[in-house]
Parts: structure tokens; C-alpha cells; sequence
């Protein structure tokens, strides 16, 4: 009796070890998969997406589009888990879609564009930064490189110093006649605001004051463009303006 249930116990161990085997050879087989799925998906909408723009639209933007797809991928990407140089690289991405916007209606890469690109750039520091404050327990578990995790004071300081830096750009727009002089004026007050609370997350934020900045984050942002969108100057007008200066007749 003793026999036959030692038996009974080693064919059941390895027909739990065959259902383990088979189990870990399907997540083998997944993880193998993953990648080349990604990669395929990838692809599949990359190179049509860069046709498209550079066929339909201009090859200026397509060409752009390529270039933050690189960025994104083999820069940005990459440098989460190397250094907090990752920010200012996804910054650069995230400001380039408004660039190829700007081309894309006017086919050139005038001050108006960089000008759009730079308000993105500068607008992701206080967004992102007060938006890792409370997540910083989760960046280190996962081993990205984060301001917030290994240099906490500097991304207060970034998130400050780029407020400022919006309120620069807002003014420079009517310098680079983007807007008329009402823009600085009247996006003055909603600029104070994130100032406000960017001033607050450089002191001793508690766990409240990060979110309430990164909220605050959301609606600034297409506030701001709204009023510049306003404010704007007609490139359009601008042109033809040009055109009647090169030929009189």
C-alpha cells in the first residue's frame, strides 16, 4: 500500500512538473514575443505616419516627425534608467509635435515655431517635476533616474526657474510678432498663478502642494495657448503683405 501510494505521489510531482515546464515555457515564448510585437506595431505606424506627413503635408515636418520618433526611441527611452538627462531629452519631445504644427500650416522653421517649441519645453519641467514629487518611492523601486529621486532640490529649483522662463517666452512672443503686446498683459495673471505654486514646491512641499501644482499644470498650459491664439498676428496677412513689398505691379 505504502508502494503503490509513493507512486501515485511521484507521478503526481511530475505531472506538476510537466504543467510547471509548459507554464514557463509559454511566458518564455512571450517574452520572446513582446519585443517583436512592439517593434512590428511600432513600424506599422511609424513609416506610414512619416509618409503620409511628408507626401501630404511638407518633407519639413515629416522629417521632423522622423526625428523625435529617434528621439523618443533610442535617447529618451533609453536614458530613464541612465541619468536625469532623460527630462531634458523628453522635454525636447515633447516640444517638437508644436514645431511640426508650425510647419506644417506655414512650411518653414521661423521664430514663431521655435517660439511655440520653447513654451512646450519650458512647460514640462513644472508639470513633470511636480508630478514625480509623489511618485518618488515608485521611480526608485524601478529604477529610473528621476530628478526627484536623486536630486530633489534641483527639480524644485527647474520647475521654479522654467515658471519664470514661461514668463519670458509670453513676452517674447509679441517681440517676435507671434502675438500682439496683449498676450504678456492678459496671460500675466494665469503665468503668477503657476508661479504661485512653483514658489510654494521649491520650500518644504507637502504631499499636497506637488499636486496641487501638477492640476494646476493641466489647465495652464491650453489657457495660455487659448490666449495666445487671440492674441495672435495672421502669418497669412503677413505674407501676402511681403508679396505686394516684391512686387508692386
Amino acid at each position: 500500500m505504502r508502494v503503490r501510494d509513493d507512486e501515485l505521489m511521484r507521478v503526481r510531482d511530475d505531472e506538476l512538473m510537466r504543467v510547471r515546464d509548459d507554464e514557463l515555457m509559454r511566458v518564455r515564448d512571450d517574452e520572446l514575443s513582446r519585443p517583436l510585437i512592439a517593434v512590428t506595431f511600432a513600424a506599422a505606424c511609424a513609416i506610414p505616419g512619416i509618409t503620409l506627413l511628408t507626401v501630404a503635408v511638407n518633407p519639413l515636418t515629416g522629417a521632423l516627425g522622423a526625428f523625435n520618433i529617434f528621439l523618443y526611441t533610442c535617447c529618451y527611452t533609453p536614458l530613464k534608467r541612465l541619468s536625469i538627462a532623460n527630462t531634458w531629452v523628453g522635454s525636447v519631445v515633447g516640444a517638437i509635435p508644436p514645431i511640426m504644427g508650425w510647419t506644417a500650416a506655414t512650411s518653414s522653421l521661423d521664430a514663431g515655431a521655435l517660439l511655440m517649441g520653447a513654451i512646450l519645453y519650458s512647460w514640462q519641467f513644472p508639470h513633470f517635476n511636480a508630478l514625480s514629487w509623489n511618485l518618488r518611492e515608485d521611480y526608485s523601486r524601478g529604477g529610473y533616474r528621476m530628478m526627484s529621486v536623486t536630486h530633489p532640490d534641483m527639480c524644485r529649483r527647474v520647475a521654479l526657474r522654467h515658471c519664470l522662463g514661461l514668463i519670458g517666452l509670453s513676452t517674447a512672443a509679441p517681440v517676435l510678432d507671434v502675438t500682439t503686446w496683449n498676450f504678456p498683459i492678459i496671460s500675466l495673471p494665469i503665468n503668477c498663478i503657476s508661479l504661485t505654486w512653483a514658489t510654494s514646491f521649491t520650500g518644504t512641499p507637502i504631499a499636497t502642494v506637488p499636486e496641487s501644482f501638477f492640476f494646476c499644470s493641466l489647465w495652464h498650459l491650453p489657457t495660455l495657448l487659448l490666449l495666445m491664439l487671440t492674441c495672435k498676428k495672421s502669418v497669412v496677412g503677413k505674407k501676402e503683405k511681403s508679396e505686394v513689398v516684391q512686387d508692386p505691379s
